[in-house]
């Protein structure tokens, strides 16, 4: 056997095992960017499904209490500040989630004041179009939050994958940085301050 054989076979080892560590490391951060994306593509869809019941409750509201223009105005404001903020789950920044769970916070506020507000109105509050609109907020809440907790449950595999140990010599190269993960609104360690006077109807 020739003595160069050797220090070929050895090189060839190295080079293939340096091309499936590397192939393996970039393949597999696509797929799990993949996931997040899709995530993220779910987070938006609960959240436009509420901005989109939001906008028939406005219509529904201001049929019936004509009164609440200030309110109603509050909840159109917040909802087009909540629409006009696209993000791409490729690149998205802390920054970014910031301020999306901001606009989005302040969206959840003038809801949450217009369904108070609707308590001084028996009719609107009988009304079954109000009834079922307020039945399918209920329920999107509850998938904005499943979304969520889903997209930050995505980006940890992801995270973990890059962050770590050489992989993370590799990430910097093909320019995979970390992802944010959603914090809870301001403000969502309070209780909420909610009175319903259902006796006093004036």
């Amino acid at each position: 056997m020739k003595k160069w054989i050797i220090p070929v076979v050895i090189i060839v080892l190295v080079v293939f095992s340096g091309y499936s560590w590397v192939k393996g490391f970039y393949n597999n951060a696509i797929q799990l960017n993949e996931t997040v994306s899709e995530s993220w593509g779910n987070v938006q869809t609960a959240y436009q499904r509420r901005s989109d019941l939001i906008g028939n409750l406005v219509n529904t509201v201001q049929g019936a209490a004509d009164y609440e223009r200030e309110t109603l105005t509050s909840v159109i404001e917040a909802r087009a500040k909540a629409t006009s903020i696209n993000i791409d789950p490729t690149n998205i920044t802390p920054e970014q989630l910031a301020k999306f769970n901001e606009v989005q916070g302040g969206l959840s506020g003038a809801l949450k004041s217009l369904l108070v507000t609707v308590e001084r109105y028996p009719d609107l509050k009988a009304n079954q179009n109000f009834l079922k609109l307020q039945d399918e907020l209920t329920s999107t809440e509850n998938q904005i939050l499943t979304a969520r907790t889903r997209y930050n449950e995505a980006i940890k595999p992801f995270n973990n994958h890059i962050k770590t140990f050489p992989n993370n010599l590799l990430a910097g190269f093909f320019d995979f940085d970390g992802k944010p993960y959603f914090d809870a609104e301001a403000g969502a360690e309070n209780a909420p301050d909610v009175k319903f006077d259902f006796g006093n109807k004036e």
